[in-house]
């Protein structure tokens, strides 16, 4: 036979308080003197009482519920900043109700039309082209605080949390160019990508500022796999052969160039080598880099701490859902690997 399950009512009774007064406590509301408040607290560990949170969610017109929206919940990027803005949440009592949308900006106004039907408490949200507007509008509407997270800048007032892309390109431009190289390429990304345009900024740049030759020839367009980054690698190599440093868009596309350099019949080689050798060096750094041979540069945004930033400020706007938009951009840092 299992345990009778605890209630409220039992709480009240073994404190000797009533059951508003065991309410009030659990929703830290009036005022309770702090005897009362350890009395209940004892009567809920003694007893094992778990709250109904659902229940009381109904009853308060509250939530603990944070709506989290991801074009991509697969991308490392993404799930960097899912661990951070869940880190800091859930140190607070709330809870990650999480939902991808593509870039679909019809996919994502529907998330966030099903995310304020579940009342939750705040949303953050990774913008699709044409859909961050509606956005403001419908949580304005619905008094729901919301905070943007992306990996480029928003043109809106809105709170947004993102990386500094055109200083990690340039710095990665001028690592490369220290090293001695002086003909350098951009390989990956889509010419829609707002994101790749202010690295393409970062990187243009720094060429004309140490003198040195941009040409659209060697800023090149792949897919996201591994397999169009080779071929457009090779591609790249073979037309233009004076090419010995290439910056890549992707994880995955400086995975790739790997496996594009060797077919081109050149070699990697680590960036302070020129000649026959191709200096690679990536964006946002995974863990299967650390497998290459020889081992790669990457330049790495803080991923996490943007999660954990986005949800600082939006536990701020939940306490208080007024006053001018914050933008937070958080610097690079450039990863440089021992070969093994």
């Amino acid at each position: 036979m299992s345990p009778r399950k605890i209630k409220i009512t039992d709480v009240a009774e073994y404190a000797g308080v009533s059951v508003s007064t065991v309410s009030l406590v659990l929703g830290h509301k009036g005022r309770i003197s702090e005897s009362t408040i350890k009395k209940v607290n004892k009567a809920i560990d003694e007893l094992g009482y778990v709250r109904n949170k659902a229940a009381a969610n109904l009853r308060s017109n509250q939530s603990n519920l944070i709506g989290l929206i991801l074009r991509d919940i697969t991308d490392p990027f993404y799930t960097e900043i899912t661990a951070g803005i869940s880190e800091e949440l859930e140190r607070h009592g709330y809870m990650l109700f999480l939902a991808q949308c593509g870039d679909s900006p019809n996919k994502l106004l529907q998330c966030v039309q099903s995310m304020v039907q579940q009342s939750v408490a705040g949303i953050v949200f990774s913008p699709v082209r044409g859909s961050t507007q509606p956005i403001i509008d419908m949580a304005e509407t619905h008094e729901i605080p919301i905070v943007c997270v992306a990996r480029a800048s928003v043109e809106f007032d809105i709170d947004y949390i993102g990386p500094d892309n055109s200083h990690a390109s340039k710095m990665a431009t001028q690592y490369l160019i220290e090293q001695g190289h002086r003909h350098i390429a951009y390989v990956g990304g889509s010419s829609d990508s707002l994101t790749r345009a202010e690295r393409i900024g970062g990187y243009c740049t720094t060429l004309m500022q140490y003198g040195l030759p941009f040409k659209n020839d060697w800023v090149l367009e792949c897919g996201n796999s591994q397999k169009e980054a080779a071929e457009a690698v090779q591609y790249l190599l073979n037309h233009q052969p004076k090419i010995t440093a290439i910056l890549c868009h992707r994880p995955a596309t400086a995975l790739g160039a790997i496996y594009g350099v060797r077919r081109a019949n050149r070699s990697v080689g680590k960036d302070n080598y020129i000649g026959q050798q191709v200096a690679l060096i990536g964006f946002d750094d995974v863990p299967e880099a650390e497998l290459t041979q020889p081992s790669l540069t990457f330049v790495t945004s803080p991923a996490k701490e943007i999660g954990q930033q986005a949800g600082l400020r939006l536990l701020e706007r939940m306490k208080k859902n007024t006053g001018s938009a914050q933008r937070v951009i958080l610097s690079p840092t450039l990863l440089k690997r021992e070969s093994a």
